[in-house]
């Protein structure tokens, strides 16, 4: 781990122009572009992609594609995923995602922050006295068994628990607890999730199908 890196885990602000950083980024974006140029039957090209480019994916997770990942290497992604169109990750921070987890098209996750003040997003001065552009970032936690609709927008710092459902084009600032439906701009808990929210309480959807005992 670079020295920029660990300031970016301690949550301190970083140059995010800074050259090892840049080679990170650089390889990673690379890789994005070899991914998606791929068809989506070439399977074992893709996951040897994925592999090289994430810091972990587990076993049966799949990528539809196009993908964009920033860091790549701070990503890790659980067992048997399912994650549509348009995956956008720009994880300076630490982002980790469950097992189970189906994803929409068009989701986002962000986890880097910049100063308010227009003067000190232009530039500030290192400990040498040197004019940086600084950036700093907040880790993202998403938990098992979630569903997110299509472009939800995950922000800095936020953490999602287990089995909650998150409604299209929310934009998630808070933590969303587990159990609950979630949806909004930005994104608030509607309800708690019970088996009222069985598909056995709607037989004109669940048709000629059942629904396995527990």
């Amino acid at each position: 781990m670079t020295r920029e890196e660990e300031k970016i885990f301690a949550g301190e602000l970083f140059c995010p122009g800074d050259p090892e950083l840049k080679a990170i980024k650089l390889r990673t974006h690379n890789l994005n572009i070899d991914y998606n140029r791929l068809y989506e039957d070439q399977t074992e090209e893709r996951n040897r992609i994925l592999q090289k480019m994430l810091g972990a994916i587990g076993e049966g997770t799949f990528l539809q594609g196009p993908i964009t990942f920033h860091y790549g290497k701070h990503t890790t992604i659980g067992k048997r995923t399912f994650i549509n169109f348009n995956f956008t990750v720009q994880d300076d921070a630490a982002v980790k995602i469950g097992d189970d987890c189906n994803f929409g098209p068009n989701v986002t996750i962000v986890t880097p922050l910049h100063p308010m003040l227009a003067d000190e997003r232009k530039a500030m001065l290192d400990k040498d006295g040197n004019v940086r552009r600084f950036c700093y970032a907040k880790p993202v936690t998403i938990g098992n068994d979630c569903w997110f609709g299509a472009n939800v927008t995950v922000c800095p710092g936020v953490t999602v628990g287990d089995r909650v459902v998150i409604g299209a084009g929310s934009v998630i600032t808070k933590d969303i607890p587990s159990d609950t439906f979630a949806a909004g701009v930005p994104c608030r808990v509607i309800r708690v999730l019970t088996q009222e929210d069985s598909m056995q309480n709607k037989p004109d959807i669940l048709g000629e199908n059942r629904v396995i005992p527990k």
